[in-house]
Formats: C-alpha cells, sequence, structure tokens
C-alpha cells in the first residue's frame, strides 16, 4: 500500500500552493486513493476519496476544499452533489464524461486506469469534468492522452516500470508530460513526488 507526499505547486510560477499526504492500494472491486491536504503551513485545506472499479470508473468520489463538498460517481456519464459551506444550498450536476479529474494526483491515476493505454497505441480522447480550487466548481474539460514511452528502471525492490504520457487540452493545445509507476505519479505539471514509504503498487 503506497503511502506518501506530493507537493502541489502553481504549474506557472512553480510557488508551493498545497501538500498532499496521500495512501492508495488495489483491492478486490478496483483502487481506492484518500488523502489529506495542507496549506504550505500546514493548515488543513481539504481532502479526497476516490474509489474505482476494475474497469477504471469511478464509483465513489468525495473531495473536500474550503468547507465545499462534492459527491459524485459515474452514473449516466458523471454525477455528483456540490454542497456549500453553509450545507444549506446542494447542487447536483449530470455531464455525458467518462470520468473525473482535479488537481489531486489521484485523478492521473485513474484516467490511466481507465484508458489502458499501450506504448504502440494512438492517442485517445477522453471527456473529464474538474471541480476547480477552493471552491470545487465544476468544469468539463476534453483531452487527449498518449503513452509515449514505458521503461523498466532497476531498483532495490527489483525493475520499476515507469510510463510517460503525454497530455494535452484540446480547448487550448497545452501539453503537459506525466511520469507514472503503478499507481503512484513521479512527475506531473505542478505536482512532486516529496516521500514515498513504499513501492507503487503494479497493478494487474
Amino acid at each position: 500500500m503506497p503511502r506518501g507526499r506530493y507537493s502541489l505547486h502553481d504549474p506557472h510560477d512553480h510557488s508551493l500552493l498545497a501538500e498532499e499526504h496521500f495512501q492508495c492500494a488495489p483491492g478486490p472491486s478496483g483502487w481506492r486513493y484518500v488523502s489529506q491536504v495542507t496549506t504550505p503551513s500546514g493548515d488543513h485545506a481539504g481532502s479526497v476519496d476516490l474509489a474505482l472499479d476494475d474497469l477504471g470508473r469511478p464509483i465513489r468520489l468525495e473531495l473536500h476544499a474550503a468547507s465545499w463538498q462534492v459527491r459524485g460517481a459515474a452514473l449516466d456519464g458523471v454525477t455528483w452533489v456540490r454542497t456549500d459551506p453553509t450545507g444549506a444550498h446542494a447542487t447536483e450536476g449530470n455531464v455525458r464524461a467518462h470520468a473525473f479529474t482535479g488537481t489531486s494526483p489521484a485523478f492521473l491515476i485513474a484516467t490511466t486506469r481507465l484508458l489502458r493505454l499501450t506504448p504502440s497505441a494512438s492517442a485517445t480522447r477522453v471527456r473529464l469534468v474538474t471541480f476547480t480550487d477552493p471552491v470545487l466548481a465544476p468544469r468539463t474539460v476534453d483531452q487527449s492522452w498518449a503513452l509515449i514511452a514505458r521503461e523498466a528502471h532497476a531498483t532495490d525492490n527489483g525493475p520499476l516500470t515507469v510510463d510517460e504520457y503525454q497530455v494535452t487540452a484540446l480547448d487550448t493545445g497545452e501539453q503537459h508530460t506525466i511520469h507514472i509507476a503503478g499507481d503512484v505519479v513521479l512527475a506531473g505539471p505542478g505536482i512532486e513526488l516529496q516521500h514515498l514509504e513504499s513501492p507503487p503498487s503494479v497493478f494487474s
């Protein structure tokens, strides 16, 4: 069960925005990721709880940020309920999308589990609903994902397979490179893996 810490940066000026303390693991029904998000000063800023089924679909999502809350799942596309900080108002949303995304590295792992790309395959288009910080406002985005390299690196625990993905935002054409090993993001836009207590899980 990988457990560790990511630092989350502004991808433009590289200022530190938050740290995400996480643990994740494959299970009998798929994969689950839970984390606590803190500000650079160490104050609690939110949390992520994401569970996927064997096909990579989100069967449960719960996000907290700045007292806002989102609960969602794959249902008629993706469906979610967003609750304001007072708890007095809740709005439901539904979009014909494949899955969710957001600032947490968990969503990058989730997208790779959903797409199951191979190095020889062409780029795949995917529609996602993202929740923007700090108020978890929903927005639909279209991306293109391609697995451009897969390399095995020798480690003390045996070979570690690292996948290199190229992700393109289809509305702006902006491209990012993401490196993933198993269920851990090694590097991505605004994401740095700072600490890892155990090796990444290997998906079958």
